[in-house]
């Protein structure tokens, strides 16, 4: 008994020190694990980068609004009749002054004809009565009635003329023609369209600025016009009014600048892009604008910061494009959240009105996969190219 009881006990013995050397084998992994955790440095994010630099820009404030035409009318009919004769066709010039619809004036010539004999028998009556009364052979009352016959057989005749030339319906200035909306034969009302005439040459770009622009608009101001429909082609022409009133609802101000159109390309009613230039030129910072990254709380941008190391020294950001890790080495480029204002944007670029100095290198490409302090690989191979007036191509 005693001897199965010895056994029972080194069994126990042995099993408790199998369990604490599992236990302590597993407790120094897991702080190997720690320590290893701790020790670890993740590999450096590639990106590109761009220097803060300054540049001369010229005030300009971007607008979207349509085309105006200066003049702008629907013909009608003035008087009642029968159209005997349509002297257009829809979308084509026409000048100041060209007929474009005849009515039907037959009954008026007829009446013209009368009123006309009338006229001129009343006004030899008038002249008979006036030797009369020079030799006294009637009263005044009869020069009187006399003459005032005359008049009023001259103004029916002139009232039946005036009838007639309202029958004849008239382009009231150079301008394209619409669709045309009646045909020969039709019987017009008063009022009934007969087209819609718009000048062409030269034609307005109407477009609403914030009320903060007010003070840098003027008359004569240069305005750059871009249109859709004709990528690649800009317009120049300039401011020629300001609305003398803000919109209340929006506090945004009408303005209006007029451009050449002799061509006729541009068409009333056409979304165009507008930029407005100062006259006044300006030093600003400017940064593409693929290294803002925005946000609801504000916009910000990475900037690279030099970590210093203390076997090789301070690096920098042109630093050849090796990975520091694969040598054994600490990465010596961090990247630095930076809180930015910005100003206008000018194709590929943006000016920043605080947050950053010149000179200072910022993550241009790459910045949406950054934390504050990572490390960066900077390799500019293929960063694209920055424009200002950036254009597609095919390629």
């Amino acid at each position: 008994m005693r001897a199965k009881g010895k056994v029972w006990i080194a069994a126990i013995v042995g099993l408790i020190v199998v369990v604490v050397a599992l236990v302590g084998v597993k407790v120094g992994q897991i702080r190997a694990m720690i320590a290893a955790g701790q020790a670890f440095v993740p590999p450096p994010e590639a990106v590109t980068s761009a220097k803060v630099a300054s540049a001369t820009w010229q005030s300009k404030r971007a607008a979207i609004g349509s085309l105006v035409a200066i003049h702008d009318v629907t013909l009608g009919a003035e008087v009642p009749g029968l159209i005997r004769e349509v002297t257009f066709d829809s979308g084509r010039t026409v000048k100041r002054g060209a007929v474009m619809v005849r009515l039907d004036t037959t009954n008026e010539e007829a009446q013209l004809a009368a009123a006309v004999a009338d006229a001129q028998l009343a006004k030899s009556a008038a002249e008979r009565s006036r030797a009369l009364r020079k030799g006294g052979a009637n009263a005044p009352a009869d020069l009187e009635v006399a003459e005032a016959r005359a008049k009023q057989t001259e103004a029916l005749a002139a009232n039946i003329r005036a009838t007639i030339a309202k029958k004849t319906i008239r382009a009231p200035f150079d301008g394209r023609v619409a669709m045309k909306q009646v045909e020969r034969g039709q019987v017009v009302s008063p009022g009934t369209p007969v087209a819609t005439l718009q000048s062409v040459d030269p034609i307005y770009a109407e477009v609403a600025l914030p009320q903060q622009a007010l003070a840098d608009l003027k008359t004569g101001q240069g305005v750059t016009m871009r249109v859709d429909s004709f990528p690649g082609k800009t317009w120049q022409g300039q401011i020629s009014t300001v609305n003398s009133e803000v919109d209340s609802a929006t506090r945004n101000i009408r303005v209006r600048a007029t451009f050449p159109n002799k061509d006729g390309v541009l068409r009333p009613g056409l979304f165009v892009k507008v930029e407005v230039s100062a006259s006044d030129e300006r030093q600003v910072l400017v940064i593409p604008t693929t290294a803002v990254v925005y946000a609801p709380y504000g916009d910000s941008v990475f900037i690279i910061d030099h970590k210093t190391d203390q076997k090789a020294g301070p690096a920098t950001a042109d630093a050849p494009k090796t990975d520091p890790a694969k040598a054994g080495e600490p990465p010596t480029l961090v990247a630095q959240p930076r809180f930015v204002r910005l100003g206008d944007k000018r194709g590929d670029l943006v000016s920043v009105l605080s947050g950053l100095k010149e000179g200072e290198t910022v993550v241009s490409n790459g910045a949406f996969k950054l934390r504050k302090g990572m490390a960066v690989l900077v390799n500019n191979d293929l960063a694209p190219p920055v424009e200002l007036d950036p254009k597609p191509t095919d390629k």
